[in-house]
C-alpha cells in the first residue's frame, strides 16, 4: 500500500488552522507507539539540558510532530528540521511562525547529500531510514554533522516483522519502504562503518505494541486506502479502540523486549 497519498490527505485536513494541527500532533503522540519510545529517550537526553543553548537536527521531519514536541521543552534550543517534501516544509515553516517559535526552522534537504560539520548536539531520525537505500551515506553525514559527544537517535522497523513482513514471500505493508527492517546487529555495524563508536540498540513493538499497531494504524490505513469516506468513520472507530491502544502502548513502552518489530537505536560521536 502507498502510504504517502494518505499522509498527504491527513496533512491537508489538519493544516487548516494552527489549533487543528496541535490537536493532530497530540493525537499522534498518543496513538503512535514509536512516539512513546522516542519521547522516553528524548526525556532522558534532555535532563539538565533545557537551559543550554543546544542545536538539534530533525533528520526527516515529516509532519513536524517531533520538532514541535522538542521545541516545547526549551526556547534556548535551535532546531533545524529537514525533509525532501517541499510542501510539508512550507506548511511547517508557516505553522511554527504562527505559533511564535522562531528558533525552529524547516528546510528542504536530501539526507544522502546534507552535511553541516560539527553543528548539532542531537540528531533525530524517526521512521526515515527504511525509506533510504543509501543508509550508510546518511549515517556518515549525520556523524560529520554532530559535535563531539553528540547523539543520534533512530526509530526504525526491525527484521523481526517490521513493515508487517513475516516471511520471504511477503512484501512490505508500506510500499515506500526500500527495506523491510533492520537486523539489530546490521544497523549497529553500519553505524560503526559511518564512524560511530558507542552504540546502544533495543527492540520496540513487542507483543503489546504489535497489537496496538494493528488497531491504531494498520487497519485504519487499509480502510482509508479503500475509500477516503472512511475519514467520516474514524472518530467512531477510535472511540472504541483508543483506550485499548493507550493501555497496549503503555505496556510496550514500559517493558524490555527480547524481540520486536521495531528498533530504538542510540549512537554517539
Amino acid at each position: 500500500m502507498h502510504y504517502d497519498p494518505i499522509k498527504k490527505t491527513l496533512g491537508q485536513v489538519f493544516n487548516r488552522t494552527p489549533w487543528l494541527r496541535r490537536v493532530f500532533y497530540h493525537l499522534l503522540d498518543l496513538l503512535l507507539l514509536r512516539t512513546w519510545h522516542v519521547h522516553r529517550e528524548l526525556r532522558t537526553w534532555a535532563k539538565g539540558r533545557t537551559e543550554e543553548p543546544l542545536v538539534i537536527l530533525d533528520a526527516g521531519s515529516g509532519y513536524g510532530q517531533y520538532t514541535y514536541w522538542l521545541s516545547g521543552l526549551s526556547r534556548k534550543w535551535q532546531i533545524l528540521a529537514v525533509d525532501v517534501k517541499e510542501e510539508q516544509i512550507a506548511d511547517s515553516n508557516q505553522f511554527f511562525r504562527q505559533i511564535g517559535r522562531p528558533y525552529v526552522q524547516f528546510a528542504v534537504q536530501d539526507l544522502v547529500l546534507y552535511q553541516e560539520p560539527n553543528t548539532f548536539d542531537l540528531a533525530l531520525s524517526v521512521d526515515v531510514m527504511e525509506h533510504i537505500l543509501e543508509d550508510v551515506e546518511v549515517f556518515r553525514n549525520i556523524h560529520a554533522s554532530l559535535k563531539d559527544g553528540g547523539m543520534l537517535l533512530i526509530s526504525t522497523p526491525s527484521d523481526q516483522g517490521g513493515s508487517d513482513v513475516h516471511g520471504d514471500g511477503e512484501s512490505s505493508f508500506i510500499e515506500e519502504h526500500v527495506r523491510d527492517g533492520y537486523n539489530i546487529h546490521e544497523i549497529q555495524q553500519k553505524l560503526r562503518t559511518a564512524g560511530f563508536e558507542r552504540i546502544e540498540a533495543r527492540y520496540s513493538y513487542g507483543e503489546p505494541g504489535q497489537i496496538s499497531w494493528r488497531l491504531s494504524m494498520k487497519y485504519p490505513i487499509q480502510l482509508l486506502g479503500v475509500s477516503r469516506w472512511f475519514f467520516l468513520l474514524l472518530p467512531f472507530y477510535y472511540l472504541v479502540t483508543f483506550p485499548f491502544c493507550l493501555l497496549l502502548n503503555w505496556l510496550d513502552a514500559s517493558r524490555v523486549h527480547d524481540s520486536g518489530t521495531g528498533l530504538i537505536v542510540k549512537a554517539w560521536k
